[in-house]
């Protein structure tokens, strides 16, 4: 057989040659659309990463945040405590009515709280602690926050003063600034 123009053997390779020239346009043309798909799900799941370590990060912060004192107005109530040394805790929302107006209507209080019950103090702290509020009668405060994640913290409006260790020129100083 010969495999001059016009034979079977030749109309065959021709034929062969078509359906071979349209499989790869076919295959051409769904490469795109494929590609196209692989990109919205690696963006899909890009997103989704993002969107879970964001979540995993904001969860372990507030497992790991320490517990403080206020040192806003926010949900206060206007009451004052019956003493400014006090061996029982002071409501949060009394400590924050203190912040704005020390006894209800004076200046911007101060409240220094200390955590014997998780930290244990030395002796003589809670004295001198309390010997530094005598020291400013009219509008610090002392009492006990046993729910706080540190030893001792001094607020006043806006502000916090975070101690491990009784430092009183410190203190001093947070109350007079």
């Amino acid at each position: 057989m010969s495999d001059t123009p016009g034979t079977v053997h030749d109309r065959a390779s021709r034929n062969e040659r078509r359906r071979l020239r349209v499989q790869q346009q076919e295959t051409a043309q769904r490469r795109p659309a494929r590609l196209r798909r692989i990109r919205a799900g690696l963006r899909w799941g890009v997103l989704g990463l993002v969107a879970a370590l964001g979540l995993g990060w904001l969860g372990y912060s507030v497992a790991t945040a320490k517990r403080l004192p206020p040192t806003s107005m926010t949900g206060h109530v206007e009451a004052a405590p019956g003493a400014h040394i006090l061996t029982e805790p002071m409501p949060l929302e009394i400590q924050k009515q203190m912040l704005e107006h020390a006894d209800g209507g004076g200046p911007p209080g101060v409240i220094i709280n200390y955590n014997c019950a998780k930290f244990g103090c030395p002796e003589g702290l809670i004295d001198r602690l309390a010997a530094v509020a005598r020291a400013y009668p009219t509008f610090v405060y002392l009492a006990p926050y046993p729910e706080m994640d540190v030893r001792i913290a001094v607020t006043r409006l806006g502000r916090i003063l975070v101690l491990d260790e009784l430092d009183e020129g410190r203190i001093r100083r947070f109350i007079e600034g």
